[in-house]
């Protein structure tokens, strides 16, 4: 039996095509890169020195960070380790950073240091506590986070001097506790 070549070549080519091959293998590099970068994200977005300052809210005096996002600290944790890992960061990133992070004006810089997390990754401490920003934050200067409750216990923005302000936010209507894991 004789085999036609150019047959078997037109059959192996007939429903691929080159560009549809092109265009799929792009996206599916676009979306792998687009969830490492939400991941990132979510896990506390990396500064190389980041700059703790005092932002003045309807709370007070508070700390926030280089973007002037709130900082809060986890009352779970304990001896300057974080005990929010996992689901936890994602509604409540790391501070993170690559390099010692700087007072800004207010802030004390002798209480001002890291903590190596479970990853590897050094977070931001003030006065020993851990520093994290709240994803329900989408501007400047917002406290949303104030007071909630998740991953078994409060969360609170942070004093100039390293405690907790546990005051609720003022508030024209009534308020919820809410509850993020």
């Amino acid at each position: 039996m004789q085999i036609d070549r150019h047959h078997e070549v037109r059959v192996a080519r007939q429903g691929f095509d080159p560009r549809l091959a092109f265009a799929v293998f792009a996206a599916a590099t676009l979306g792998v890169a687009g969830f490492l970068i939400a991941g990132t994200n979510a896990q506390g977005a990396v500064h190389s020195g980041a700059t703790v300052s005092l932002k003045t809210t309807k709370l007070g005096s508070i700390l926030v960070n280089s973007k002037g996002r709130t900082l809060y600290l986890f009352m779970k944790d304990k001896n300057s380790k974080s005990l929010c890992s996992g689901s936890c960061t994602t509604y409540w990133p790391p501070e993170v950073v690559q390099a010692k992070p700087t007072a800004g004006p207010g802030v004390k810089a002798s209480l001002l240091g890291t903590t190596k997390r479970s990853d590897g990754r050094l977070q931001v401490t003030y006065n020993h506590h851990p520093l994290y920003t709240y994803v329900g934050d989408t501007k400047a200067g917002q406290v949303n986070g104030q007071g909630s409750t998740g991953s078994g216990a409060k969360w609170w923005v942070v004093s100039a001097a390293g405690t907790a302000m546990t005051k609720a936010a003022a508030s024209t209507s009534t308020t919820t506790t809410t509850s993020h894991y």
